[in-house]
């Protein structure tokens, strides 16, 4: 987490947000749009791909008025491995050389059953966003960002977010947004904790198989973060109000959360913890393991449960920019 890389100078770190042709998913608000808005702002162009394209098309407004044909909006739903084909296919085109940054950000949140009364349309509904989302994105880009790195051609053209390019690239990078449920392991949010546990796997693994070929691989776990999630996703009534009421209360801006990122991320950084909870949470997980889930027992045992285990599927929106 606090790595050797902290003592390089950063004249001679490789910038990678920086002069980046990118792609983010869930790009349309939060944490998604808070990325796309910081890569243009260091100079990269942007593909700001969502599931709802009008809400892509609102982030692509907000980049044109200071950085005019920086960025693009494409409509992707990440759960389909044919959509995230052709959102690659589409960037290479576009750019007219590889993506050098892939930020996976798309996802959805669930949460206030336990396991036993999810149900698996439930399961299969985030597990299809959450984590099929980031494998797609990673599987299918990998091979560009290893070209990227690779010193491919630059190649002739003039596509219409070619003259926005930045210099040649000889490295790329992955940024995966998982969360500190990945190792948090709150009750009632099971299907959240194990998406974003394998993703916060699946980066350390790709770091690993990465080592050397000049792509970085960060994961970004936060806790509470200002952004429409519990709004947007399959959240019991009661559940949605705690966790509203804490990221007004505890929350960071999805725009710090971003540039922290971003810079770490540059840094050669693996793990991003933005908040102090997090790192706290982090590290009682492992010195005191036995205490902490006996705590955690004990305060999901002491909260109001529920009324009723049926969601409100009316009042339900299936995301995936959040």
């Amino acid at each position: 987490m606090f790595g050797l890389e902290r003592l390089i100078p950063i004249g001679i770190r490789p910038r990678r947000s920086h002069g980046a042709r990118a792609v983010v998913t869930g790009a349309g608000s939060g944490i998604g749009r808070a990325f796309a808005l910081e890569i243009a702002e260091r100079g990269g162009q942007v593909i700001c791909a969502d599931i709802d394209e009008s809400r892509a098309d609102e982030t692509v407004a907000l980049i044109e008025r200071n950085h005019p044909g920086a960025a693009h909006a494409f409509r992707c739903d990440v759960s389909r491995r044919e959509d995230v084909e052709v959102l690659a296919r589409f960037a290479e085109s576009l750019f007219e050389r590889p993506v050098t940054l892939l930020v996976n950000n798309a996802g959805v949140g669930i949460g206030g059953k336990p396991v036993g009364e999810i149900g698996f349309d439930d399961w299969e509904w985030a597990l299809g966003i959450n984590l099929w989302g980031v494998v797609h994105g990673c599987e299918i880009f990998a091979p560009q960002l290893r070209a990227a790195c690779g010193g491919g051609s630059d190649g002739p053209g003039s596509g219409s977010l070619r003259n926005h390019a930045g210099p040649h690239h000889h490295s790329g990078g992955i940024i995966n947004v998982a969360s500190a449920a990945a190792f948090a392991a709150a009750p009632s949010m099971a299907v959240y904790n194990a998406s974003k546990g394998a993703v916060l796997s699946l980066s350390e693994t790709m770091a690993a198989e990465m080592s050397g070929t000049g792509v970085a691989v960060t994961v970004l776990c936060p806790t509470f973060v200002k952004t429409n999630v519990a709004r947007d996703g399959r959240i019991t009534p009661q559940s949605a109000r705690l966790a509203d009421t804490l990221m007004r209360l505890t929350g960071f801006s999805p725009d710090s959360v971003a540039r922290t990122t971003l810079d770490a991320h540059d840094r050669g950084q693996l793990y991003v913890l933005p908040q102090l909870d997090a790192h706290l949470i982090w590290r009682l997980k492992r010195y005191f393991p036995a205490q902490y889930t006996y705590a955690l027992g004990l305060l999901d045992r002491l909260l109001p449960q529920e009324n009723s285990i049926t969601t409100d599927r009316s009042s339900v929106s299936d995301k995936t920019g959040v």
